[in-house]
């Protein structure tokens, strides 16, 4: 599911199981103090969002290459894109990874 095919607003706030899983490593590699479930999906994970910075992206990336085999490149256009949300990070890490 993503935002283009929500039928519901409250489906679009709902974590999938991917997503789930990649918010339960983005709050135990940044050793965050909230709850996997506290992230939405479609919320911004840097600043008025979640309120991640740069350092945290870099700590980020490192973990997802641990975990899913998946590089993230500091100087790729799409990061932007790619580190939006949780939503968006899980659909690139998903179609990306090799483990």
């Amino acid at each position: 599911m993503n935002i283009e095919t929500a039928t519901h607003p409250a489906e679009i706030a709902m974590q999938s199981p991917f997503e789930q899983e990649l918010a339960m490593l983005i709050v135990t590699a940044l050793h965050l103090e909230i709850s996997p479930a506290e992230i939405e999906p479609v919320a911004p994970l840097f600043g008025d969002g979640l309120g991640l910075d740069s350092i945290d992206a870099l700590e980020l990336a490192l973990a997802i290459s641990r975990e899913f085999g998946l590089e993230l490149k500091s100087d790729d256009d799409r990061n932007r894109a790619i580190f939006a949300n949780l939503r968006a990070l899980a659909d690139h890490v998903e179609t990306h990874r090799t483990k």
